[in-house]
């Protein structure tokens, strides 16, 4: 789950994360009052789930309450576009106005969880404000990390370390380790995946600030943070995944024109990699579970048959837990149910199988059978394009 770069801070100050003064606006006259409240030069801010805001018009210096209130009026309501944005942009619903600050030198922080180490991995960079996928690809000397044992956190030595190869001055070499370890604080005690701070600012100061924030968290530790869940914001998801996760599936949206239903997520992954082997692209990956039954299939159906750039399904079952006929089943009346107007190629091996096969044959629909992963997405791609 993602949340807002606002909410972000607000999560990160309880910790002792240094923020800028900031007031969520949802319209350009609160935007003004947010602007009068906080004085001086204030940055208008969209609030969306997406980086490079900045590069698609969506943060503005305001000198003063009217320029706020102009910038808000523009940036409210606008289909944002950025590279982390889908085609069409991404709407604008509100904005942060915060305080200015004077900038002396930028960085990037981050904390994820490294799998080659099985450690969570604080990474730092001189480079803050730039793409940090192409300072790690075109410059990845530049990334300095540190990985943290869950027995003993971030020690102050760790973090002392990074701030000499980043160059702190020493003025501000205390301020700096705090900062880090209260970056720690946050990751660990939310349950978050990603935690992102791009830029952390040094000001004239001399003071560390975190003048952007990005935190995404483990859905399976929701449950433990009711606080966090109420931060979810549908209106940033896609739909058709807001609406998977009703029916616990776990659902992707992708740009291609080939649905896949699939059990298992290594599974749907190769049936991505085959279908993108014969040339093709997938829609999405949708992994209906182990123990899919006829309910989760027709859910599944239809909600591949929702994104209009499908122009076929590629069922792939290889039953255990779940059996090919409750499965077979659900996708005959799922097709029926539907309308189903589209080639559709289903792959069922494992439990029952033979028994999930006469269910297809004998439904009376156009379902094109196949044995192996191969030979089904050779029969998807060249139905879709007849």
């Amino acid at each position: 789950m993602k949340i807002h770069e606002y909410q972000a801070k607000e999560l990160l100050k309880k910790v002792g994360v240094a923020v800028p003064n900031g007031i969520v606006a949802n319209t350009p006259d609160e935007a003004r009052n947010a602007a009068r409240q906080i004085g001086g030069k204030v940055v208008v801010k969209a609030q969306v789930h997406a980086g490079g805001r900045g590069k698609g018009g969506g943060v503005k210096l305001a000198n003063n309450e009217d320029e706020a209130f102009a910038h808000a009026g523009k940036i409210i309501g606008m289909q944002l576009i950025t590279y982390q944005t889908r085609p069409g942009g991404q709407k604008v619903k509100k904005v942060l106005v915060e305080a200015a600050s004077n900038i002396v030198k930028e960085y990037y922080a981050g904390l994820t969880l490294d799998r080659e180490t099985s450690l969570v991995t604080l990474m730092a960079s001189t480079e803050g404000g730039m793409d940090i996928e192409e300072v790690a690809k075109n410059h990845p000397e530049k990334i300095h990390r540190e990985a943290i044992s869950p027995l003993t956190g971030l020690n102050a030595f760790q973090a002392r370390s990074l701030v000499y190869k980043l160059g702190i001055p020493a003025a501000s070499h205390a301020r700096a380790v705090k900062f880090f370890q209260a970056l720690y604080r946050a990751y660990v005690e939310t349950d978050a995946s990603l935690l992102e701070v791009n830029p952390m600012i040094l000001t004239a100061e001399g003071d560390i600030f975190a003048l952007d924030g990005k935190m995404n968290f483990d859905d399976n530790a929701l449950f433990r943070h009711p606080d966090i869940a109420d931060m979810r914001d549908l209106d940033e998801e896609d739909a058709k995944e807001v609406e998977a996760s009703h029916h616990d599936l776990s659902y992707i949206s992708l740009d291609g024109a080939i649905g896949c239903m699939v059990n298992g997520a290594g599974l749907a992954m190769a049936t991505m990699d085959v279908i993108k082997l014969y040339n093709a692209e997938p829609a999405n990956f949708l992994d209906v579970g182990g123990s899919a039954d006829q309910a989760r299939v027709t859910a599944a159906f239809k909600i591949i048959l929702s994104d209009p750039r499908v122009k076929g399904i590629l069922v792939n079952i290889f039953a255990g837990i779940a059996k090919c006929d409750v499965i077979a089943a659900g996708i005959v009346a799922a097709a029926r149910e539907v309308s189903l107007n589209v080639p559709l190629v289903v792959r069922l091996q494992g439990t029952n199988k033979e028994l999930g096969k006469k269910i297809l044959a004998d439904s009376g629909l156009t379902i094109i059978a196949a044995e192996t992963l191969s030979e089904a997405a050779e029969k998807i791609t060249a139905a879709v394009r007849k």
